[in-house]
């Protein structure tokens, strides 16, 4: 079983997105901490899944093209565009990833590469935000265009049970 953590828009959005996939068998939803001037907590979801069904590499592509991840817009302190990893050849995977992927982008990617160093869990009313009541507003507006990216680009990974509704 593998573990990574990304970051970058609401983690409710990133959330549902992870939870849309074959093969992630949790998401944890809340704040992640890295070192130096990354230490301030920020929006993040820690993924587990089994690397027999998804990569780890797919994960990382589908989180650079789920969120903005060359604005450096000015809440990016809340929504840190990162990809919190566990060891170092998942921080040398994910930096590489990044490089190959940004022929698909005309703006710089600010991915951030850190060390996951600590994980605040949110307040268990938040969790499962989408998948709890999908016809929220938020959930229509925000979340349903990222799995909507899913659905035309990832159709092999996602687990459709899941969407039918959508």
């Amino acid at each position: 079983m593998g573990k990574i953590g990304f970051g970058g828009g609401c983690h409710w959005c990133t959330e549902a997105v992870y939870q849309s996939l074959i093969g992630v068998h949790l998401v944890e939803q809340g704040w992640a901490s890295s070192t130096g001037s990354n230490s301030d907590f920020s929006e993040a979801v820690i993924v587990h899944f089994d690397e027999s069904i998804i990569a780890t590499s797919i994960l990382i592509n589908i989180h650079l093209h789920t969120h903005s991840c060359t604005s450096l817009h000015h809440l990016r302190d809340k929504y840190r565009s990162a990809i919190y990893t566990y060891n170092n050849q998942q921080a040398a995977m994910a930096k590489e990833i990044i490089e190959k992927s940004q022929k698909d982008f005309d703006e710089a990617i600010i991915t951030k590469v850190l060390p996951l160093i600590s994980f605040k869990l949110n307040s268990p009313e938040f969790l499962n935000y989408y998948y709890a009541d999908p016809q929220r507003q938020f959930c229509k507006r925000y979340i349903d265009p990222k799995l909507q990216y899913l659905m035309d680009n990832y159709t092999k990974q996602l687990d459709k049970d899941k969407l039918k509704g959508l």
